[in-house]
């Protein structure tokens, strides 16, 4: 009976992970986003499909949003190291079970992405837990976590904020192209 119960149990948790990473990285938390100006917003190609992935999220997650991390600090370090080398700040929102945000590293780190990253742009990643963490961080920079994650904001190296992400633009992350995160890099480079 044990062994059955320890089963099913497991068997649920299963469904519960696949459910999540099928249906997308969608929140949950109501969060009002504060009002931030930003330049008018950038074109994202539209969604194909959602039969079928373009890119499936891995099997092993990458970790790339850590609990631990402060990020405040992370961004005013950031700050700092942009007005050095002239460049932007993509701030990366999301947690590490969220399959489309998985999805999007990928593409940044594909050619000719990573290239534009690294010569246009620091990325800082905010875990956002469930939808529990880091809010305020999110709500600063005009981030609605309600409407899914991964969500981007763009700010320049004094800090203002260029382009926020308004109405879950990349929460559908694997269904779209890595050439949709080469037109939204090329229109905010520094």
């Amino acid at each position: 009976m044990i062994a059955t119960t320890s089963s099913r149990t497991l068997l649920l948790s299963a469904a519960l992970l696949a459910s999540i990473s099928i249906a997308g990285c969608k929140g949950t938390q109501p969060a009002p986003p504060a009002p931030v100006a930003s330049a008018p917003s950038a074109s994202v190609p539209s969604i194909p499909s959602k039969s079928v992935p373009v890119t499936a999220p891995p099997a092993v997650k990458k970790h790339l949003y850590s609990q631990d991390a402060n990020p405040r600090a992370d961004i005013a370090s950031a700050l700092a190291q942009a007005r050095r080398e002239h460049k932007r700040i993509i701030l990366d929102f999301g947690g590490d079970w969220c399959g489309d945000c998985q999805v999007l590293d990928i593409y940044f780190h594909q050619s000719p992405n990573t290239e534009l990253v690294d010569k246009n742009f620091l990325v800082v990643h905010i875990d956002i837990g469930h939808m529990d963490r880091n809010v305020d961080v999110a709500e600063k920079y005009g981030i609605p976590l309600k409407k899914g994650v991964p969500a981007l904001a763009v700010i320049d190296a004094a800090g203002k904020v260029l382009y926020s992400q308004k109405t879950g633009e990349f929460e559908d992350m694997r269904y779209m192209h890595a050439a949709s995160v080469t037109d939204f890099l090329n229109r905010w480079k520094a």
